[in-house]
């Protein structure tokens, strides 16, 4: 199993059989593999992974404690695992190729404070008869029989920020010098947000 962390650099295009192909590209790795769970020890199998460079002052004391040589990371996340691979290995974008399948997932973009119109897809109350200046309240929240607002009631409130996880998008090509990942198509978030990319 292929799997590494990405940063999101931007959305592009490449040529490709005659076409133009819309993709994302992806500062993917190096990451160092720093931990192996097990069952027997852990109860669940997975792989943590180190990416990215933290400046030395900003690390702690268990952190070092931690990684010991293998350097100082900004990012630490795990995936779940059962593969062939050692603490101390390095991954980068050779272990994918051209027309892979993959997974990829990150919090998609923060959308702040919305109403139900734009949250939920509501579709507001009618232009006329006694309303004014309410066409996009959400209208009645309670119930009869309770007297109170049931728990999970749709209603306006903050958007995006949520973990956010697309599958069988395609590799589109590979930089191996800079580490680039091409995707064909969008991947979750804004411009340098964390990514985890393993096989689908």
């Amino acid at each position: 199993m292929a799997l590494i962390l990405g940063k999101k650099l931007k959305m592009s295009q490449i040529w490709k059989d005659e076409k133009i192909v819309p993709v994302t590209l992806i500062q993917a790795g190096p990451v160092t593999i720093t931990q192996i769970r097990t069952k027997e020890k852990d109860g669940y199998q997975a792989v943590q992974v180190g990416f990215g460079n933290k400046k030395e002052k900003n690390v702690k004391k268990p952190q070092r404690g931690q990684f010991g040589k293998l350097g100082n990371f900004q990012h630490v996340k795990e995936f779940k695992n059962s593969g062939d691979f050692n603490v101390g290995d390095v991954l980068n974008v050779s272990q994918f190729k051209e027309g892979d399948k993959i997974k990829v997932s990150g919090l998609n973009k923060g959308r702040g404070f919305q109403g139900g119109v734009k949250r939920h897809g509501f579709s507001g109350g009618p232009k006329t008869h006694g309303q004014k200046n309410r066409l996009r309240a959400p209208g009645s929240i309670g119930s009869t029989a309770p007297q109170r607002v049931m728990p999970g009631r749709r209603m306006a409130g903050r958007m995006g920020q949520e973990r956010i996880t697309v599958k069988n998008l395609k590799v589109a090509a590979i930089d191996e010098k800079n580490n680039i990942l091409m995707v064909k198509g969008a991947v979750p978030g804004m411009r340098g947000t964390l990514l985890e990319i393993s096989n689908s």
